[in-house]
């Protein structure tokens, strides 16, 4: 039985009277001062590990001038502040002792769009993507492009001054922000706009800190002017933060806007911001080529640059192989062939913008006859993507990069501290070449790509800072590094900030240096925000990269072989893909439903690895413990678990937080599948379930779901008993006591009885193995699971008449246990037995050559996930089958005229099994059907999870993001489907509408005269 957990961390005593302060202010936001959100605001996607002392998430401007005023009384004058975007900043940019201000859960809204001025304003937490979806039909976008785009908010862009690719023609941050709401140390709310001499005139002129501010900058800005001109380099990734080039703008106006770019939350808070758009270009397309080797590709690079292309980025062979088994490879790899008895080891893609589809064109050509002739010819081959569709798909696999470089096995593994270095693009290939012989001279793997257009390199060297030597070869690295950079007239931070390498700011600055610190201390004198980052008041010191915590730190405590036995869960990087806002990807929906980042994969990672190392310092190996668990009798330490459960001692115990952000967790594999690092919630959150409730009592429904497949053959022989209780008020408000909801009811319909009927046997060895070779290529083995056979039985109906139709003998599997909410719900001991029996009855039929097709793709693909080591058998999805019998397909003309055919996948399939949709489109296409397949995130229902009352509010907010509205703009010519039992059963349960499984569809397709089945009224 595990021990009772406290974290170490406690709250400062000024902090505490600091939090209830502001609620006698009116402070409206949320205040967050448990242990698991702090532990969840220690990391971003650094290397770094700071606890912070308490979270703000502001609802307003109002809560920002609060928080400043708060911060200005004299028992607070301690209290330092660090504001937070997105997360993902990679040098511990918004990491904080203090207390952290997030504006990203409530100030998240776009205030206005112009799009005849071309202006928005927007809060700070909005996110990139967010701001151009909306802004998508106005045929606007917000250009600076990042690889987080889809999580990165714009007060963190504002921060960081952020760009990647495409930032030679588009831009920094700095070069759209027209004007920022900010408020000040001491609760001044300004709005900074570029100013003209007039109105610079009368600011300066003002006795306050708004006076005191641009009287300072507009002095440095002329009395330094001609050193700033030597000291700044010329490049397109400037230095930014506190930018003293670019205040003075080109038309000569005043702009305070280039100081605060890039200061990252050390000068003020950043409320709104005012932006500027451009037109989305009208056609685009990318030429991808490739290469023998990596210094090739670089040293190409720049003749494309010369012919003028939007944009250039060059991707190393270690990110490329790394993206060969990537959830997105399968919609690009035919960009990418394999060059006969050639190894690409790098490649260009380059962008080609146009306004009309004839310039595209013309442009495309020009590149295209430089690639083909005289001494450009150096590449292995190209070729051209255009569409939106095919050049997202392609952007997308670049933007995923960075984090698939910590998708590798081992504690070794690629880290973030040198990542952003920006020289002279006419430098950058000789500078790479050092910078790969000073990495391979301390032997060291890394993988390198990067924006060749801009000079910008991303490079993280390969580390385990649980290791001394490993952890100095982050001083000795950087140290080589900015000497490097310097000689090539370059910056280390090109892209992602200062953050802990701020003290490299004097050796770059120089005798500017002392500048910064004016404008430090005219903007926040005490040092109260985000203090040691980028410049501190005269006599105060900077962060020094080896002084501040490393996650490695906590790593070594928790031991390597820990760490390698929990799914990834202490190897999470930060790099926050799992925040992606978008309502219609599938990740992560329990982050999307609560805007909470405890109940999202990085957050429960991190929270799985503090309390793997809190168990770690106890002497607890959490894998030997389950082993004890699983050889002990449940009812034998039942005593014990009811009195842990009620003892108020364990009220503070840390497992009870990790547990409340599991609870929330829909184990719908997203993660698994779309994770870079490929870090599986569902998995360890099993085994962290298995040790929690061997220490405290289930609750009630625990034990009903456990036993739900063997129960349900039983439940269906009292059919109307059990429908009454499901289908009334008062049954209805039992199963709630129990704990569980909006269950489906029975149907008279019985699987068994009428494949009986039919005349379709059970499959049993012997009677597969008296099947000639022959008759067993032409047979195939239904593997129906209890939920689909019990609750949807038309589906299993189905797909044996289409086999039939196909010209195939159908059988179907005996009723046997999947075990998947045993998995589920943390009872890993009798999921293990379970899945040894199931596993020995499905291999044996494998090993017989018969095909095994699975009915439902959340249950079919437990066998490849849950089943991994116990099952070497291949049970097909519907669509792997059917994909590969095109040749037994042909449709009724007469089935599908004035049709419409639309999919709707479950998530566990899209993202696990991303070859699916094609596969469906492929099976469609034979039949003469243009299947579209709806763009949706997680229905909610997600095996039992939204069968749980506690769980239901989540389940129908998630249903509302996207399946209703593809539910609900369903019309009488078009035929919906969903794949997923459960998403059908949710379906049901909120529309009152049963969609059809596409087995059912097709069955009907081949059918003359077909009454194809439509999403009916139940």
């Amino acid at each position: 039985m595990i021990p009772r957990l406290r974290p170490n961390g406690s709250i400062p005593l000024p902090a505490v009277g600091f939090f209830q302060r502001l609620i006698e202010a009116g402070f409206d936001g949320d205040i967050e001062t448990g242990a698991a959100s702090r532990t969840v605001f220690s990391t971003d996607n650094s290397i770094y590990q700071v606890e912070p002392a308490g979270i703000l998430f502001p609802k307003g401007i109002e809560d920002l001038q609060i928080t400043a005023a708060m911060l200005s009384e004299p028992a607070f004058r301690g209290i330092t502040v660090a504001p937070r975007g997105g997360g993902t900043g990679t040098n511990g940019q918004s990491l904080t002792s203090g207390i952290v201000v997030d504006c990203s859960r409530h100030m998240n809204s776009i205030l206005e769009i112009d799009p005849i001025r071309r202006i928005a304003r927007v809060q700070a937490g909005v996110v990139k993507d967010q701001l151009n979806q909306a802004l998508k039909p106005y045929g606007l976008f917000f250009a600076p492009e990042l690889s987080t785009s889809n999580r990165a908010t714009i007060g963190g862009m504002v921060s960081t001054d952020a760009c990647g690719q495409g930032s030679c023609l588009y831009g920094k941050t700095s070069n759209h922000v027209l004007g920022l709401r900010i408020m000040l140390a001491e609760g001044t709310d300004w709005w900074s706009r570029p100013l003209d001499e007039a109105a610079l005139e009368e600011i300066v002129a003002r006795e306050d800190r708004v006076g005191e501010i641009h009287r300072t900058v507009d002095r440095i800005a002329r009395e330094k002017r001609d050193r700033i001109t030597e000291i700044f380099p010329k490049l397109n990734r400037y230095m930014t933060g506190y930018d003293l080039a670019h205040i003075r703008r080109g038309d000569g106006r005043f702009d305070l806007n280039a100081i605060l770019c890039g200061s990252e939350g050390t000068l003020a808070m950043i409320a709104e911001a005012e932006l500027n758009l451009l037109p989305i270009p009208a056609h685009a397309a990318l030429i991808n080529i490739r290469y023998g080797d990596f210094n090739t590709a670089l040293e190409d690079a720049r003749t494309l640059v010369a012919l003028k292309v939007a944009s250039v980025e060059t991707v190393d062979e270690k990110v490329l192989g790394l993206a060969r088994g990537d959830i997105v490879w399968t919609g690009i790899a035919r960009f990418f062939p394999d060059d006969a008895g050639r190894t690409t080891n790098g490649i260009n893609i380059a962008e080609v913008l146009a306004d009309d589809e004839a310039e595209l064109e013309r442009k495309l050509a020009e590149v295209t006859a430089a690639l083909d002739t005289g001494t450009n010819a150096r590449h292995l081959g190209y070729t051209i993507a255009r569409g939106h569709t095919d050049v997202e798909a392609i952007w997308s696999m670049r933007k995923r990069a960075v984090g698939l470089l910590g998708n590798v096995d081992g504690p070794v593994r690629p880290v973030a501290f040198v990542e952003d270095t920006a020289v002279p693009p006419e430098n950058l290939a000789a500078y790479i070449r050092e910078f790969r012989a000073l990495l391979d001279g301390a032997g060291l793997s890394y993988g390198m790509f990067g924006h060749v257009d801009a000079g910008v390199l991303h490079v993280r060297p390969a580390l385990d800072l649980t290791q001394n030597d490993h952890v100095r070869l982050v001083r000795e690295v950087s140290d080589a590094v900015v000497a490097l950079t310097r000689r090539y007239g370059g910056v280390l931070w090109g892209e992602h900030g200062k953050g802990v390498r701020s003290e490299y700011v004097p050796e770059f600055f120089g005798d500017l240096y002392p500048s910064l610190q004016e404008i430090k201390r005219a903007f926040d004198p005490e040092n109260r925000l985000n203090p040691g980052k980028i410049a501190t008041p005269s006599g105060q010191a900077l962060l020094k990269i080896d002084e501040v915590p490393l996650r490695g730190d906590i790593d070594r405590i928790i031991g390597n072989e820990i760490r390698a036995a929990f799914d990834n869960a202490a190897y999470c990087n930060g790099n926050g893909a799992c925040f992606d806002f978008d309502e219609t990807s599938p990740m992560c929906p329990s982050y999307k439903a609560t805007r909470d980042r405890r109940f999202s994969p990085k957050g429960r990672a991190a929270l799985m690895r503090e309390w793997l190392r809190l168990l770690a310092e106890k002497g607890i190996d959490a894998r030997q413990e389950a082993k004890r668990l699983r050889q002990s009798v449940p009812l034998a330490s039942f005593a014990r678990r009811a009195f842990n459960s009620l003892n108020p001692q364990n009220r503070d115990d840390f497992s009870h937080e990790v547990r409340a952000s599991m609870d929330t967790c829909l184990a719908c594999k997203a993660c698994a599948g779309q994770c870079p690092v490929k870090v599986s919630v569902p998995a360890f959150r099993s085994k962290f379930l298995e040790l929690y409730y061997g220490r405290y009592l289930r609750p009630l429904k625990d034990p009903l779901v456990a036993a739900i497949e063997t129960t349900l053959p039983l439940v269906h022989r009292i059919r109307p008993a059990y429908n009454l209780v499901v289908g009334t008020r008062a049954g209805r408000m039992m199963m709630r006591v129990a704990g569980l909801t909006s269950l489906p009811q029975l149907p008279r319909l019985s699987l068994a009885k009428e494949a009986a009927r039919l005349g379709v046997p059970l499959a049993t060895l012997p009677q597969i193995e008296a099947l000639s070779p022959r008759e067993r290529e032409q047979s195939v083995i239904f593997v129906a699971d209890a939920f689909t056979a019990h609750f949807d039985p038309e589906v299993a109906l189905a797909a044996i008449g289409l086999a039939r139709k196909m010209g195939l003998s159908p059988f179907l599997a005996a009723s046997h246990v999947n075990g998947k909410a045993l998995h589920v719900h943390g009872y890993l001991g009798r999921f293990e037995a379970a899945a040894g029996r199931t596993a020995h009855y499905l291999q044996r039929l494998d090993d017989a050559g018969v095909a095994l097709v699975g009915l439902d793709p959340s249950m079919t693909l437990a066998f490849r996930s849950e089943y991994k080591g116990v099952l070497k058998a291949s049970i097909l999805l519907p669509q792997e089958w059917l994909a590969a019998n095109l040749g037994h397909l042909a449709a009724s003309p007469s089935a599908i005229e004035g049709r419409s055919f639309r999919l709707m996948a479950h998530c566990t399939e899209r993202t696990n099994a991303p070859a699916s949709i094609a596969q469906w489109k492929r099976v469609f296409g034979s039949l003469g059907i243009d299947l579209q397949a709806a763009e949706t995130g997680c229905c909610g229902m997600a095996g039992t999870f939204g069968h749980e009352a506690r769980n239901r509010p989540i389940a129908e907010r998630l249903y509302a993001m996207s399946w209703k509205r593809e539910v609900d703009a369903a019309g009488d010519t078009d035929c919906l489907m969903a794949t997923g039992y459960s998403c059908r059963s949710q379906v049901k349960e909120i529309d009152n509408k049963r969609l059809p499984h596409p087995f059912e569809v097709i069955d009907k397709i081949i059918s003359e005269n077909a009454d194809i089945p439509q999403p009916d009224v139940a």
